[in-house]
């Protein structure tokens, strides 16, 4: 026929248009996700990409690590631990900071999830060095990670000249990949020669927070309830006599409210199972749970959006001593608890929390 033989086409059916026609109305009018939508869709997937590289990133590049020697990708596995056996005291001698990630736009979205919120009470000079005390632990150190390690509550500015670095377990920068993201964000181990390093080797206007309640708070980590850790942690007033650094306390305030956890009473065979995995690896393991990917009301590993207020206290000046007594020790700790609670009494009304709530120390 001449359609065949010109090469020309069928022309569409009036019932094909009509199929057309109606797929491009319906598709037309389902509605695009508002502007909220997708703030939302993000501040989720930020936080989503946070728990997870916290949670599976070292265990993950260390079985894949594993599992490429057994293939014909083994070189990269060994050049990589050849780079870790050179690089192995890095962690504690200043790490490798990029200022650039702690600029990412995805900790703003972190930070607006909650959202969590840094306030200033008193100036710190940059003539001296800081040592800040970050409570409660929690489960995963929301408050001090987005004020101490991001960029995104305004920590420089807040507080200008002065350098915040966030510590935490040593035993994470065994962890193959996972301590060089730690590193790059500011992160250091919380150990002796970390803390002294960054207290004596670089100048003043250093900030170093210590989670001080560390994974025997988690433990008690629970919504209404507010324990903390500290009665017998000394080793960072300790630090801070020996290079006379300032000490500082801080609260976050909404903290224990991001996850439901599976408290076991002292004494049973759970909490002991507990106290012996912290021992023997450093961290406690927590049975906790949040809400799902899809659905706030569904049960998952996300933190619920709760928001989360960090309140950094004045300063509380300290003298240089190489070796301090015990009872020096005794009493600049007495000091800080004291200025502990003061900062807890006169801001917990106006964060969440009722006139008769009270601070536990243990």
């Amino acid at each position: 026929s001449r359609a065949v033989l010109g090469g020309g086409r069928a022309p569409l059916s009036a019932g094909s248009r009509a199929s057309i026609q109606t797929a491009l109305r319906t598709l037309l009018a389902v509605p695009w996700p508002s502007q909220r939508d997708v703030g939302s869709a993000l501040q989720l997937l930020a936080v989503l990409q946070w728990v997870l590289s916290f949670l599976l990133l070292g265990i993950v590049s260390l079985l894949l690590l594993i599992y490429l020697l057994f293939t014909s990708f083994w070189l990269i596995p060994v050049l990589y631990l050849a780079w870790i056996i050179f690089d192995w005291d890095t962690p504690e001698k200043g790490g490798r900071r990029l200022p650039c990630l702690r600029r990412w736009t995805v900790w703003k979205h972190f930070r607006d999830y909650f959202p969590v919120k840094l306030v200033k009470t008193h100036d710190l000079s940059p003539r001296h060095n800081y040592i800040i005390g970050s409570h409660p632990h929690g489960i995963l150190c929301v408050g001090a990670f987005c004020n101490f390690i991001t960029g995104s509550t305004g920590f420089e500015e807040l507080f200008p000249g002065i350098r915040s670095s966030l510590t935490t377990l040593a035993g994470n920068f065994r962890l193959p990949v996972f301590r060089e993201y730690l590193m790059s964000g500011g992160l250091f181990p919380v150990t002796r020669r970390a803390i002294g390093y960054l207290l004596s080797q670089k100048g003043t206007g250093n900030a170093v927070a210590i989670v001080i309640g560390g994974a025997a708070e988690s433990l008690s980590c629970r919504p209404g309830v507010t324990t903390l850790i500290l009665r017998n942690r000394k080793g960072f007033v300790r630090m801070a006599l020996r290079h006379g650094a300032f000490l500082v306390p801080s609260f976050s305030f909404g903290e224990n409210d991001l996850f439901r956890q599976v408290v076991f009473e002292e004494g049973s065979w759970m909490r002991s199972i507990q106290r012996r995995f912290q021992k023997m690896i450093g961290f406690a393991p927590c049975l906790f749970y949040g809400r799902g990917l899809t659905s706030c009301r569904s049960r998952g590993f996300l933190p619920y959006a709760r928001p989360i207020t960090t309140v950094v206290g004045e300063p509380l000046a300290v003298p240089k001593v190489e070796n301090p007594s015990r009872e020096l020790v005794d009493r600049y700790h007495e000091l800080y608890i004291s200025a502990l609670l003061k900062l807890f009494n006169e801001n917990k009304t106006k964060y969440g929390l009722s006139e008769s709530d009270e601070l536990h120390i243990l």
